[in-house]
């Protein structure tokens, strides 16, 4: 009897933990690979693409505006959300009430409409600016009626500014 060989077909609950372990730890390194990217992003970096995405934002607003209302909205804030009950011409529901309100992410933004001889709204320009240059933001972008995102580096921005080149 002390011959007898041991089976070694047993079950082990080691190599699957082993899998799991080694697996668990190629998604973390893959999950810190990832998130190291965007941490390494400087905060004005990340200010500024914010400040393109809301130009975006309002852009596309304008044309949904324009397109149920007649013209463009007279300010910023008639592109914002309604206190309560249905959207209006005056509170169309169309971006979020801190855009709304003309600053987010260290940018200001200055929006402009100029009413046409028989009060309607055809154009509108939006500048955003950093709040705090070279701290919160060093560009400065610009935006009209066209869709079109312009850039300075130096002031604030103009239609006769470089577009911006967006992917």
């Amino acid at each position: 009897m002390d011959n007898v060989e041991k089976d070694s077909c047993g079950f082990s609950l080691i190599k699957p933990l082993l899998v799991v372990a080694i697996i668990l730890i190629i998604v973390l390194i893959i999950l810190a690979i990832a998130t190291t990217n965007v941490d390494r992003l400087p905060p004005m970096a990340l200010n500024q693409a914010s400040a393109v995405g809301s130009l975006r934002t309002i852009n596309e607003a304008e044309s949904r505006y324009a397109s149920t209302y007649p013209g463009f909205s007279p300010t910023l804030v008639a592109l914002g959300p309604p206190a309560s009950g249905n959207a209006t011409a005056s509170a169309a529901g169309m971006i979020d009430s801190v855009l709304a309100a003309g600053a987010k992410s260290g940018y200001s933004f200055v929006y402009a409409a100029p009413p046409d001889a028989s009060g309607h709204y055809n154009t509108y320009t939006v500048n955003a600016n950093p709040i705090r240059v070279g701290i919160t933001g060093v560009n400065h972008y610009y935006s009209d009626q066209t869709g079109v995102i312009r850039q300075n580096s130096t002031e604030p921005g103009s239609s006769s500014d470089s577009p911006l080149e967006l992917p």
